[in-house]
């Protein structure tokens, strides 16, 4: 079976809130998809629920896109602890944290009910699992801990 970085890292060596790059890989066509790990709570300390994580996919599959050039998709770990960003391109880890800041900050203190996209049966797998009470409240937390542009050494942007 293939080694998958993400799994070689050794969760109690960091520090979240952060922005990680895992890994730029170059297609056949020389285009580059950068893989960044979005550390929103520490592994094995703390996990979002559900609902609010859910939301809080929703919400920055469009407000990263509205701050960073080709955003492919912004996906949950299992682990509830952050999300994969994937992108067409090279991204510094200042820039997408200072996104990443920049979107949460917009969760924490904007965005209403109206605002979520795919919320109800015809859009959303699972449209009953959300909570933007939640999603708020841990923007605020994640907001107030600050979010390093590095996971080991806190670098707050």
């Amino acid at each position: 079976m293939a080694k998958v970085e993400s799994f070689t890292l050794d969760h109690t060596k960091v520090k979240a809130p952060y922005v990680r790059l895992i890994a730029e890989e170059v297609g056949q066509n020389e285009d580059i998809i950068s893989n960044f790990d979005l550390r929103l709570v520490q592994p094995n300390e703390n996990a979002i629920p559900t609902a609010g994580l859910h939301t809080i996919e929703h919400l920055l599959a469009g407000l990263l896109r509205d701050q960073l050039t080709g955003v492919i998709d912004c996906s949950p770990f299992g682990c509830r602890t952050g999300f994969h960003l994937i992108t067409w391109g090279e991204h510094s880890t200042v820039e997408v944290a200072q996104a990443l800041k920049n979107a949460l900050s917009e969760i924490a203190t904007n965005i209403t009910w109206e605002d979520i996209q795919g919320t109800d049966i015809y859009s959303c797998g699972n449209y009953r699992d959300h909570s933007l009470f939640s999603a708020k409240e841990w923007a605020k937390k994640i907001l107030e801990e600050g979010i390093s542009s590095d996971p080991f050494v806190r670098k707050v942007i």
